[in-house]
């Protein structure tokens, strides 16, 4: 097979675009007047140790059989480690599980074609004291431009005034996650989302453009009237400070923390946000980030 050919059969994965950037990004030191420093952060009303929260991840009992109490355990070890835990697909008895660990989570809701099942699990979440609820707008489509398909249940494609009924809908702040673009952004803020999630979901589109990428045109335009999340291909506190510098509220960890929980459980996931927070620390204190409003993109450099 000749070269070109295999670029048209391969497409570059969406994946590894996003580490190559982050690996691309460096950074100053900036040890003058610096100091210890602290990662305690407040969202929607509640305080956190760390700006390192889960991912909402979903089903971790049907793919990965050797942990069927995974969602519980992965909520468990964002509540010890003091973060935000964020749940994506699932029943509304998996939520009430998770939710009585006690930890502050926001669920993420599929914009499935059933209007009910989207209010049904709105309601739920807030009966629960969920932190904040949403939705994926990435799921809408397959990868042929049809409705989705996902665990069986076919998702709608929703219009802003779609999103806006939902988030008018609960007294809960509402995120849209699945923003890569301003457009998006922008649309998001002018029907009063609290929140969005920079993410291209794992890949879902290849060549989609890594989250940092877009992320400073995004805090730009709309950072002052909403938090602005970043997930997808976070493993470290490098990465996370990466994210921060350029802008993001705080940061989401998902695929990364799997080994974790199948390895220690909730202390598994505990310790490992635990130990990247300390790592975002030991990164703040080199370049001059005293608390979490003291990040300043200019000390991010690409190759």
């Amino acid at each position: 097979m000749h070269m070109n050919e295999n670029k048209l059969t391969n497409p570059a994965s969406t994946k590894e675009i996003t580490r190559a950037y982050f690996d691309s990004l460096l950074l100053e030191m900036r040890l003058m007047d610096s100091g210890a420093p602290s990662t305690e952060f407040e969202l929607y009303g509640k305080k956190f140790k760390t700006p390192i929260m889960t991912a909402a991840l979903s089903h971790l009992g049907t793919f990965h059989p050797d942990i069927p109490s995974g969602m519980v355990q992965y909520a468990q070890g964002a509540e010890i480690a003091g973060a935000v835990h964020w749940i994506g697909m699932g029943s509304d008895e998996e939520f009430e599980s998770v939710a009585a660990t006690g930890a502050p989570t926001i669920r993420i809701i599929k914009p499935y074609a059933d209007e009910e099942k989207i209010f049904s699990q709105i309601r739920c979440a807030e009966k629960q004291g969920a932190l904040a609820v949403g939705m994926d707008i990435d799921h809408m489509f397959d990868l042929k431009g049809n409705q989705d398909i996902c665990a069986g249940e076919t998702m709608g494609i929703k219009s802003s005034e779609d999103l806006q009924r939902y988030i008018n809908y609960t007294k809960l702040p509402f995120i849209v996650k699945g923003v890569l673009s301003v457009h998006d952004a922008v649309k998001c803020a002018n029907i009063g989302a609290k929140g969005i999630v920079v993410s291209h979901h794992g890949g879902r589109l290849n060549y989609a453009v890594p989250p940092l990428y877009v992320l400073p045109e995004i805090v730009k335009a709309v950072g002052k009237q909403m938090p602005v999340f970043v997930d997808c291909g976070i493993c470290s506190g490098m990465d996370a400070y990466k994210a921060l510098a350029l802008g993001a509220t705080a940061v989401s960890v998902g695929v990364h923390l799997i080994p974790y929980i199948q390895e220690g459980g909730a202390k598994g996931v505990a310790d490992r946000i635990t130990a990247m927070t300390e790592e975002l620390k030991g990164v703040m204190a080199y370049t001059g980030v005293k608390t979490m409003n003291d990040f300043d993109a200019t000390v991010i450099h690409r190759i």
